[in-house]
Order: C-alpha cells, then sequence, then structure tokens
C-alpha cells in the first residue's frame, strides 16, 4: 500500500496559523510544501492508519478478524480531518499518549471494525513502521531536489568550461582555472552526496511486527489459537503479509524500536548535503564581495539589500544556506546519542527530540537545496571583473611556464627562478600600490631572460589565460557524469 502525500493546498496538515502561539520558520518560511506536507501532523496521522488497515488486513487473511471489520477500517483510513485530529488532542490530554489517542478517535469513526484497530501491535509497530515510510518519501524528495540542482550545475560548467579566471589558494590568487572547472568541484561533491543519499533510502527498513520487545510474542498469542499452537513461522508470515501490504522492508530482529542507527545514518547524510552546499554558498559570499566582484547571486528589481544602506547587494540566499547548513551540522550528534543511549530494550529519552530533529532536519536541507538551485540557475557571472581580476594577477601566475621555457632554452632553473622572483617582489609592490602591473615588461625587457627566449614569445607565454591545463575537458568530462547519473542507461 503507497501513501499519498497530502496536497497542502487542499488538505489539512496542521492547526491554522496563529499570531499569538510559537511558529517554527518551517511552519511559513522554509522548505517547500511537498516537505511541509510529509512532515506534517495529517500525514503522519494517515500514515499511522495505513499502518494499522495493513495490519487488519492481514490479520483478515489469516481468519484473526473479520472482512467487515478491516473494510471498515479502510472505509475510514483517509478521514483524518480538522475535527478528528481535534479529538484526538483532546483525547490525548486526558490519557497522555498521542499513538492511542488517535487509535479512539480512528475507533469512534468506525463501528465496525473500531474494536479491533491495533490488534497485537505495540506502538512502535505503528510508530517506527510509519516513521521508515515518512522518511523514503521524504528522502525521495531530497533526490529529486539535488538531481535538479545537480542538472543546473552542470548547465553551467558546460557554459562556462572555457572562461578562464583566477584560482585562489589561502585565499589569495593561485593560478589561473576556468569558472566552470571551479564549479564542476562543487558539482562532484553533490554527485557524491546524491549517491549516497540513494543508498541510504534504498536501505530504509521499517521495524515489522514484533511487539513490544522484538519477540513477535503477542503476535505468536493471536496466531495460537487459530493453529492450535504457536507456530513461529506463522507469526513471520503475518509479518511479511503487512509488510508487502505497505512495500516495506523490515529489520530482521528489532527491539521495541527499529534501530535508532538508521536515524543517525539518514541525518548524517543530509549533513553531507549540508556540507556541500556550505561550500558552495561560502565561495560565492567570498567571490560576490566587491573587491573581487567576480560572481552574484541573483537579486531582485526591488530586493532590498540593508535597511540602512540603500546600495548594499548582500549575498542574502547563500547566506541563508550556510546558516542552516551550520544548525543541520549539529543534529546528527543528537542522533548519534540517541543510538547510543538506546539501552537493552529501549528507552523513551529519544522521542521528545525526534518530534524536532527528523523533521527540521528535512526541512532545512529542503530549503538549503531549493535555494542552491534558484542561485545556481541565476548565477551572475561578471566577465569583465573575472578578466581584470586575471589582467592583475595572472602575469604572476604565469611566470611558471615562462620559467619552464626558459630552462628548455638551456638556462639555469635556479638563476631564471631569483631573476623572476626579484621582478616578481617588484611588481607586487607596484600592484599593492594601485598601479598597473609592470611584470610582463619588466621580464621582457630583461637581457638575462631574453637571451634564451625572445621579447615576443616571452609575451605571449605570460598570457595567463592560455594556462588552464586540461580544466575545460575536465570540467566538460564532469557534467557529462552529472548527466549520466541523472539518466542511467
Amino acid at each position: 500500500m503507497q501513501s499519498k502525500i497530502p496536497n497542502p493546498k487542499s488538505q489539512i496538515e496542521s492547526p491554522p496559523f496563529s499570531i499569538d502561539v510559537y511558529q517554527s520558520p518551517f511552519t511559513t518560511r522554509y522548505a517547500g510544501p511537498t516537505m511541509r506536507a510529509i512532515w506534517s501532523e495529517r500525514h503522519k496521522r494517515l500514515l499511522w492508519r495505513r499502518v494499522w488497515v495493513a495490519l487488519a488486513e492481514a490479520q483478515r487473511e489469516l481468519g484473526i478478524v473479520g472482512a467487515e471489520q478491516a473494510a471498515d477500517l479502510r472505509a475510514h483510513v483517509d478521514d483524518v480531518t480538522e475535527a478528528s485530529i481535534a479529538r484526538a488532542l483532546e483525547i490525548e490530554r486526558e490519557i497522555h499518549h498521542d499513538l492511542m489517542a488517535e487509535v479512539r478517535a480512528f475507533a469512534e469513526q468506525c463501528p465496525i471494525g473500531g474494536g479491533i484497530i491495533h490488534l497485537g501491535a505495540t506502538s512502535m509497530d505503528i510508530e517506527d513502521n510509519a516513521d521508515a515510510l515518512r522518511l523514503r518519501e521524504a528522502l525521495d524528495e531530497v533526490i529529486a531536489g539535488l538531481s535538479r540542482l545537480i542538472a543546473a550545475f552542470a548547465d553551467k560548467v558546460e557554459r562556462y568550461a572555457d572562461t578562464p579566471g583566477m584560482a585562489f589558494t589561502h585565499l589569495q590568487p593561485a593560478e589561473p582555472t576556468t569558472i566552470g572547472y571551479r564549479l564542476a568541484q562543487y558539482l562532484q561533491d553533490l554527485l557524491i552526496d546524491l549517491e549516497q543519499v540513494r543508498q541510504i533510502r534504498a536501505g530504509i527498513r521499517g521495524k515489522g511486527f514484533k511487539g513490544a520487545v522484538g519477540t513477535s510474542a503477542s503476535y505468536l498469542e493471536l496466531i495460537g489459537p487459530q493453529t492450535g499452537q504457536q507456530d513461529n513461522t506463522s507469526a513471520h508470515a503475518l509479518e511479511q503479509r503487512v509488510l508487502d501490504k505497505l512495500g516495506l522492508l523490515a529489520f530482521p530482529v528489532a527491539t521495541q524500536t527499529y534501530p535508532r542507527k538508521q536515524d543517525w545514518v539518514v541525518v548524517n547524510g543530509l549533513a553531507g548535503v549540508a556540507q556541500s552546499l556550505y561550500k558552495f554558498a561560502f565561495d560565492l559570499r567570498v567571490l560576490q564581495s566587491p573587491p573581487i566582484g567576480e560572481w552574484a547571486e541573483p537579486f531582485g528589481a526591488k530586493q532590498v539589500g540593508s535597511s540602512a544602506m540603500p546600495f548594499k547587494r548582500n549575498p542574502i540566499h547563500a547566506e541563508k544556506i550556510d546558516s542552516l547548513a551550520r544548525y543541520i551540522a549539529t543534529l546528527p550528534r543528537v542522533l548519534w546519542d540517541n543510538a547510543a543511549h538506546s539501552l537493552l530494550e529501549r528507552t523513551l529519552d529519544d522521542s521528545a527530540n525526534r518530534r524536532v530533529v527528523l523533521s527540521e532536519a528535512f526541512l532545512a536541507t529542503d530549503e538549503i537545496i531549493r535555494t542552491a538551485e534558484r542561485i545556481v540557475s541565476g548565477l551572475q557571472v561578471n566577465e569583465t571583473q573575472v578578466a581584470r581580476t586575471m589582467h592583475v594577477y595572472g602575469p604572476f601566475a604565469a611566470t611558471e611556464r615562462l620559467l619552464m621555457a626558459l630552462v628548455k632554452a638551456g638556462a639555469s632553473r635556479q638563476d631564471m627562478h631569483e631573476r623572476i622572483r626579484e621582478h616578481s617582489l617588484a611588481a607586487w609592490a607596484a600592484v599593492g600600490a594601485g598601479k598597473p602591473n609592470p611584470l610582463i615588461d619588466h621580464l621582457c625587457a630583461d637581457p638575462g631572460i631574453t637571451q634564451y627566449v625572445d621579447a615576443a614569445t616571452a609575451r605571449s607565454l605570460l598570457d595567463a589565460g592560455a594556462y588552464v591545463g586540461d580544466a575545460p575537458r575536465r570540467a566538460r568530462m564532469m557534467a557529462a557524469q552529472a548527466r549520466a547519473m541523472l539518466n542511467p542507461g
């Protein structure tokens, strides 16, 4: 049985927005409608009900419950409304158990089958299997978002594969690269993330139906009187019937819960995505700074950069990515503790934080992926400024090319290195004083150099724009690899 994510525009997800109570920024500000719907209160309860229905239908097939009872549950499985949630919350205030409150609210809607809801089950037989289904749905949305982002990066990599620009190491001008090759680095990281998230998605498992401590004792008790004996294989058959209806695999052994290590693995994967986008966004913030000014995120025609300084074009989208990514990076530790502290057959000290951590990890990841896609699709590359940076700093980088030519022409590598170093230091001083870079003219006028390489050849060798190695080819290869990964076969 496939769960259907409710349409947030037409279905009730949560209590109405109120300015008088706390609202999470994820309620209205961050993440897209599909991810919000997946983590909505309504969808959680829908998944619970679908697990209960699958269990009842499997029990009907084994003669444990009646056909009319199971059919009654099926008929009301989607009746999760504002009124039914309000009723469940009313019951919960009295009994202090959210899942049992939903059992009773569901039962009130099912006059024939209400009495057999949750038969043989413990809470986590329902919640953990529903959580596994929800994790899969959320991971599918992450994979879809990553795929769109990767396609946008591949487009930009191909567009700028041949565009030379200065590379920076230690935040200092280094040697030339190409814009496309730099973009290919981010693309490569995201391909690693996509592969990892796909693997995590394929490995999601539910608890299965194993009862209070994972021994299936309650289900054996139900099945035993029907068969005249407590047949272990029958308990497994019941579990498998339910799992097949849910389209879910289960861990072969479990305690009261599925292994909490699974939550840690999932959120670690999201933290990997956040890490990659943090680096991209941080680099963009550096490159958008006016002293460099080579790249910029899209800026709306009526966008306000600052309340005090009308001229500002702050990189607010890149900063938002870094802010949320920094938050995501903290979450795996919480889930590490949940797994490590799940003592013996379980403790409940994971429950409260899982209500927050799992949802917000996915919602924040969804927001940074969506924001990054908008940035990359509308990325502004100021090629005039890129060329200016190359003109100022490129000659320093191209001296390596000249040095190799001089040595091949018979000069001493050490002597030429010292000669070029002296000219370079003088040129750095001129650039630091705001003057044009004199390095090429000085090198081409040095008779110690021109006796090995004539001035015209030296000037050609000092054209940094041609000193990008095989960066264009490698950039295109990475774009092609990305497209192949998105469209296998």
